[in-house]
């Protein structure tokens, strides 16, 4: 956890805080249930909870059947 630096003849320890990303993509009826299931079981109530990002997703496409849109997901 962390790593010490020295600033000035100073000795101080570096702690990070380990972060993760993890991208959902579902078809948008799903889209609050799926936040709310999220915030219900990550939230600890401390600073560095997370934050959820909601963004429209132009295109999907499944590499290995060619199909499209929502049945691409």
């Amino acid at each position: 956890k962390g790593h010490k630096e020295a600033y000035r003849g100073t000795e101080y320890t570096i702690e990070f805080v380990p972060k993760t990303k993890i991208e959902v993509v579902v078809v948008d009826k799903l889209a609050d249930k799926v936040i709310e299931t999220i915030i219900r079981t990550a939230k600890t109530g401390s600073i560095g909870d997370g934050k959820i990002f909601v963004t429209n997703l132009d295109e999907a496409v499944r590499i290995r059947t060619g199909e499209t849109g929502d049945r691409a997901l």
